[in-house]
């Protein structure tokens, strides 16, 4: 999407999509980010607000729904996904995006992350990455760096390698896949609104400070930055591209087209001819 192409005037405002609850979020937090950006997106696409619904597990960024005027979910640690692909099965015809952290979709959640990109269901899939978990009071998570020494839980840190999301989604079999950065809207949006639109399972990656637990990563503003050349089509490429990577580029990582997965149909039948095939 080109720059003349940034989401920006529609009949529906951003300021439509969202709900009457003030947000709880800390100061600087860059959950603030995602929300602006997201709402401009979806005001892009003028999705019909009864047709949408966002669906988030336990954490600080899975408190986002109640945010936005449209239907929402807060489930439990780590289901986002197994509760969003079970209303997408269901539902086909809704727009169902997906919204958590790295602790809720990489560490208890990591499993249905993993198979949500090989199943390949028409979901996009948020995951706002601030590598702590904030909302119990900065613990490590699965993306923090194996030498930070700052949580009491871990005072010589993990030892453990950071889970690196872009690679894992590759690996799984995603065929969308972005990075954004909270502190610019306006480049989130764009990859927000591609995501929604791709027929599939599409990840966006975003980074997101947390000033409150994290307050050195105040300096991703000046790390991050944008890679123009566009997505790698070939997923050998990508993996290279992706393993080579800071962490800290923006843009569409990877894209490819894969037919998505839907559930299959049975046809209507009325409560008598499931009672009789029950006693059959």
């Amino acid at each position: 999407m080109t720059e003349s192409q940034s989401p920006t005037t529609s009949t529906l405002r951003a300021r439509d999509y969202k709900s009457g609850v003030t947000p709880v979020w800390c100061p600087g937090c860059g959950h603030h980010g995602v929300l602006a950006a997201l709402t401009r997106a979806l005001a892009h696409l003028e999705l019909p607000r009864e047709r949408l619904a966002l669906i988030s597990g336990i954490g600080c960024s899975s408190r986002l729904p109640a945010y936005v005027a449209a239907y929402g979910f807060h489930g439990v640690h780590g289901r986002a996904l197994a509760l969003a692909g079970g209303l997408k099965a269901a539902r086909p015809e809704l727009t169902v995006l997906v919204l958590g952290g790295d602790g809720d979709g990489f560490s208890i959640g990591g499993n249905h992350f993993l198979h949500a990109c090989r199943r390949n269901q028409d979901l996009t899939y948020v995951v706002m990455d601030n590598e702590v978990y904030g909302m119990t009071k900065g613990q490590a998570s699965p993306t923090t760096a194996p030498d930070w020494q700052q949580a009491k839980l871990t005072p010589h840190g993990t030892g453990m390698p950071r889970f690196l999301p872009t690679a894992i989604a590759l690996a799984a079999g995603a065929g969308f896949i972005a990075r954004g950065f909270s502190g610019d809207p306006a480049g989130l949006s764009r990859l927000l609104v591609e995501a929604i639109e791709y027929p599939g399972f599409a990840l966006v990656h975003v980074l997101t400070p947390c000033p409150t637990f994290r307050p050195e990563h105040r300096d991703w503003k000046g790390r991050v930055h944008v890679d123009d050349t566009g997505p790698s089509i070939d997923p050998v490429a990508a993996a290279r591209r992706i393993q080579a990577d800071d962490g800290k580029t923006l843009g569409l990582l990877f894209r490819r087209a894969l037919t998505p997965w839907r559930a299959e149909q049975a046809p209507a039948c009325t409560l008598e001819e499931i009672e009789s095939g029950l006693l059959a």
